[in-house]
């Protein structure tokens, strides 16, 4: 997968504090009229959690479908194993009328024997989903000449589509030095657009970490994406939900 992950390189965290960000309510509850991204991945789990990957895409763009949306899936890092993704990243388009489905990133756990390894004691299996939505309402305000962007070329997974344009962008928050890039877009505009909603969403996570590292009250650990809290469970191989 190109360009799918974050890089935090600020060294100072209280850089966040320092600019304003105390004033920021992290909202991880997802509907809207807006577009949005969905990246779902297994991390650096076994073969078991890309397969739950690759069964929660589905489900989930089923689900969005369903409700009237258009689901594609710009870019993907298939697993060891046929029909397993270490990662997906899904672009979400609202219905004509009314709005995406509520979506709630997080955790999402598989409870299953493994598929791969008969013998392994193992049942539960993590996979983490995270949301990147347009225009949130309540997200983070970041003025124009706070950012430095640069453009690139892209290519697509195994050198193919090669972008002979600069359609990659890498955006910099220059206050914070949080830095996150975009390239599964063919257009520079989208891939503008999807960098700048990474931007913000990693700076909000920071600060919410800050909070929860200070404060360290029982109603701060709601917000804390843990393996013991899914935000979802699915059981079984045909993968069917477990109501929460």
């Amino acid at each position: 997968m190109v360009y799918s992950k974050l890089l935090l390189t600020t060294k100072n965290p209280n850089l966040l504090i320092k600019f304003g960000f105390f004033i920021l309510i992290p909202f991880y509850h997802h509907s809207n009229t807006k577009n949005m991204w969905i990246q779902i991945s297994a991390g650096v789990g076994p073969a078991e959690c890309a397969r739950a990957v690759f069964l929660f895409a589905q489900v989930l763009q089923t689900e969005l479908q369903t409700a009237g949306c258009k689901t594609t899936c710009i870019d993907a890092e298939n697993g060891t194993e046929s029909d397993t993704y270490k990662s997906v990243l899904i672009s979400v388009q609202p219905p004509a009328k009314g709005q995406v489905p509520l979506i709630t990133e997080g955790s999402v756990l598989w409870i299953c024997k493994s598929p791969y390894r008969p013998n392994h004691k193992r049942k539960n299996w993590f996979i983490d989903m995270e949301v990147y939505q347009e225009e949130a309402e309540n997200s983070l305000s970041i003025t124009e000449n706070e950012l430095k962007i640069e453009t690139m070329r892209s290519s697509g997974a195994g050198g193919q589509h090669v972008n002979k344009t600069e359609s990659a962008v890498r955006i910099t928050h220059l206050p914070t030095g949080v830095t996150a890039v975009a390239s599964e877009e063919r257009s520079q505009p989208m891939n503008k657009k999807l960098a700048l909603l990474r931007l913000k969403h990693q700076i909000e996570k920071q600060f919410q970490k800050m909070e929860e590292d200070n404060k360290k009250t029982r109603w701060m650990q709601h917000k804390t994406l843990e393996r013991g809290n899914p935000v979802r469970t699915y059981i079984g191989l045909e993968f069917e939900q477990l109501k929460q």
